[in-house]
């Protein structure tokens, strides 16, 4: 037993969002200060407890959670620290999500002449903690911005003794590398120290594109000095638009003084529920609505922090489900594949074939850009390439998930077959060949966790999964069991 925090013994957890990561922990440990996150490291060290770490639990490969571990919940660390505004960082404990995170700053800098913000954040969800940013090595919809390794100064861990380190780009770096997009085996992350950047306003700029045309259209806005963007494609398999004609929505900077709307058009949470039940339904109507909505929208002016932020519906699929009388229940999947820029609309034009071919559906779908990254160990974004995100429905049967396994396999091989790759976040469906040729450092990031933690304290389903894929050899101090599967 943990007598030093909030605890639930035996507790079923799983992912908030696929919900196909059900997983029985021994016990939740929610931490409130570093001193009870330490004692909570070592009491399971003592115990022969593997540990894993959650926050928001977005995550969908199984990278929070640890069959029959002791599961260190770190929301309750959310304090903001010191904000130097000279050097432009703020130190923050890493289970601050971030809308605090972001309302926080913008208190601290009230009648400030140059406030500061967050750089970027994921979207989609919002209520996602920075050490699970950290964890994941996330990206944003930054027209020119590298992951979110570039907008980390240094960042605070306990180890597997239980031990607090400090890691940068000048003392324990190799810590720091393995750390950033290291999913949270190398130790919790306690702080982070992030760079900001000034808040601005920035104008929504929007245009339907074709994607055969997308990237020329991207390097256009990139001239007219757009700093965000992204684009959102057809979804309805039936027309002869989908995956090839989309809504480009980006964001350039304009002065400060312009005023932002009074009455700003925006999606409501009814109007979100709506059309994600449209895109179940008739995904021709849905993109036209949402096609609709963005193109009234262009010339909106917005802060540069906040525009990041958007509804998430906790569970709105357990809603539709009931709505559409669902026979089995079912949730989407995320996939996020990586192609040189100029691949992309080939790239596109075989994906759309290979989801008709499967006749799996999907529900969203979205292109970005990213630059490379360069520095972390288990870096994903090796080259400046165009990503695409893909939101599969899939039902919550052997035959469901199997739709959705080879449908991302499927799509894995397209990506790898232009040279580009794919994100480790979302799923376990990849190949051992898949995740070889994708992450090929795989192997050695196994062996650097084995050197840093050789009884295996940090674990979680995600890496038992490839310690099993690549073989005993490669890791060691993990205990033999049977992982969780889906086909």
């Amino acid at each position: 037993m943990f007598p030093w925090a909030g605890m639930a013994r035996g507790v079923l957890v799983n992912d908030v969002h696929s919900r196909l990561n059900p997983t029985r922990v021994r016990e939740v440990v929610s931490v409130a200060s570093l001193d009870a996150l330490v004692e909570a490291v070592r009491g399971a060290r003592r115990q022969g407890l593997p540990v894993c770490v959650g926050g928001g639990r977005h995550a969908m490969g199984g990278q929070a959670f640890a069959e029959d571990g002791l599961l260190v919940d770190t929301r309750r660390l959310d304090r903001i620290g010191r904000l130097d505004a000279r050097a432009s960082t703020v130190e923050v404990e890493a289970g601050i999500q971030w809308p605090s995170l972001i309302e926080g700053l913008a208190r601290a800098q009230e009648g400030a002449a140059e406030p500061l913000a967050i750089a970027q954040k994921q979207t989609g969800a919002d209520r996602l903690t920075l050490g699970g940013a950290v964890a994941a090595n996330v990206h944003g919809r930054g027209l020119a911005m590298r992951p979110f390794v570039g907008d980390l100064e240094a960042l605070s861990i306990v180890d597997a003794e239980g031990e607090l380190h400090a890691a940068s780009r000048r003392e324990d770096s190799d810590l720091f590398r393995l750390a950033v997009g290291g999913y949270g085996l190398f130790g919790v992350v306690t702080s982070v120290t992030l760079r900001l950047v000034p808040r601005r306003k920035l104008e929504r700029v929007v245009s339907l594109e074709r994607v055969d045309e997308l990237m020329s259209a991207f390097s256009r806005r990139v001239g007219e000095g757009c700093l965000y963007g992204d684009f959102q494609f057809a979804i309805d398999e039936s027309s002869r638009d989908f995956l090839r004609r989309g809504i480009l929505s980006c964001y350039r900077p304009v002065p400060l003084r312009t005023p932002l709307p009074e009455h700003p058009r925006e999606l409501s949470r009814e109007d979100w529920r709506s059309l994600v039940e449209l895109a179940h339904t008739d995904r021709r109507r849905a993109f036209q609505r949402y096609t609709e909505h963005y193109l009234a929208t262009a010339g909106q002016v917005y802060w540069s922090d906040t525009h990041q932020l958007g509804v998430y519906l906790d569970d709105y699929h357990r809603t539709l489900d009931r709505r559409l009388r669902s026979r089995v229940p079912g949730s989407e999947v995320i996939g996020e594949l990586f192609v040189p820029r100029p691949a992309l609309p080939e790239f596109m034009a075989e994906a759309a074939a290979a989801l008709r071919r499967r006749g799996v559906v999907v529900i969203y779908g979205t292109v970005r850009l990213i630059e490379r990254d360069g520095e972390s160990f288990l870096e994903w974004a090796r080259e400046p390439w165009a990503c695409i995100v893909f939101n599969l429905h899939t039902e919550h049967s052997r035959q469901g998930r199997a739709a959705t396994a080879g449908a991302f396999r499927a799509l894995i091989d397209l990506a790898l077959g232009r040279g580009g790759s794919y994100y480790l976040t979302y799923h376990r469906w990849a190949t051992r060949a898949q995740v070889e040729t994708g992450h090929p450092r795989m192997p050695e990031f196994l062996r650097a966790k084995a050197e840093r933690d050789p009884r295996g304290l940090f674990q979680s389903e995600w890496y038992r999964h490839h310690v099993d894929m690549f073989g005993p050899s490669r890791a060691s101090g993990v205990q033999e069991r049977r992982t969780r599967r889906y086909a």
